[in-house]
């Protein structure tokens, strides 16, 4: 058994700067391991015991940085293997999702690929979904918990109104919600010991990666909507309140 963890080496939305026509500015944004994905590490970790844990990503050349490198393999990774490309950096999640899917291929006696539910930068949840496609595994989102089974795993989500228990077996990808287990906080032994692990730069032309191609044509802020500047009060002040909101389809 061998366990991969998909990571995203991304700029901190907290330095991005929202520039007047909408577009976001991330020059000085400082980049790190997304928050959500040393959750997805953590839980694999746990799960592989002796077993190895592989850090996979694609992304810019500061993927492959010294900082980028201690960052990522002190969460728990044993190794990783990483397209470290600058042309990588502007990729559509299509091509990313592609690409992640092939470094999957090239590790030996992978069967599940776990990655954190969302990214800091971008928060689109769909690259699980995405790479479980290119590799034909299936894929569970807002996975609360993970088992391994004498033939595959368990896996428990959370859903509106309720939980559910799968048995799967077979290889699989699994979106781990940010609450299943609590991330271990790299000591300086860890980054110490980090710098020693072994982070494999795959070139792009080794990899079948995806053609498509996404154009952004245009980009601007939302519309602030009119607001009604509508005051309520009396004795049932709360009851007009909810007839307000079933009104304009709130509630």
């Amino acid at each position: 058994m061998t366990i991969v963890v998909a990571y995203k080496y991304a700029p901190n939305p907290q330095d991005a700067e929202v520039r007047g026509d909408g577009t976001v500015d991330w020059s000085r944004a400082k980049s790190a391991v997304s928050e959500y994905d040393p959750v997805a590490v953590q839980l694999g970790r746990e799960l592989a015991g002796d077993a190895e844990v592989v850090g996979i990503s694609v992304g810019g050349a500061d993927v492959a940085s010294s900082m980028a490198k201690k960052n990522a393999m002190s969460r728990g990774l044993d190794r990783g293997l990483v397209v470290a490309d600058d042309a990588a950096a502007d990729w559509n999640a299509t091509r990313t999702a592609s690409a992640l899917a092939a470094l999957v291929k090239k590790v030996d006696g992978a069967d599940l690929l776990l990655a954190g539910d969302s990214s800091v930068d971008e928060g689109a949840k769909m690259m699980s979904a995405l790479v479980a496609g290119y590799l034909g595994w299936p894929c569970f989102q807002e996975v609360s918990a993970l088992e391994k089974t004498d033939n595959g795993y368990r896996v428990t989500q959370d859903q509106p109104g309720g939980r559910r228990v799968v048995e799967v077996t077979g290889p699989l990808v699994v979106a781990v919600a940010a609450d299943a287990v609590k991330p271990k906080v790299p000591g300086m032994k860890d980054i110490l010991a980090a710098g020693k692990k072994t982070v494999e730069v795959v070139p792009v032309a080794d990899l079948e990666v995806s053609d498509a191609a996404i154009a952004i044509t245009a980009s601007e802020k939302p519309a602030a909507p009119a607001r009604k500047q509508q005051i309520l009060s009396g004795d049932d002040a709360a009851a007009q309140l909810v007839a307000a909101l079933r009104a304009d389809s709130v509630l």
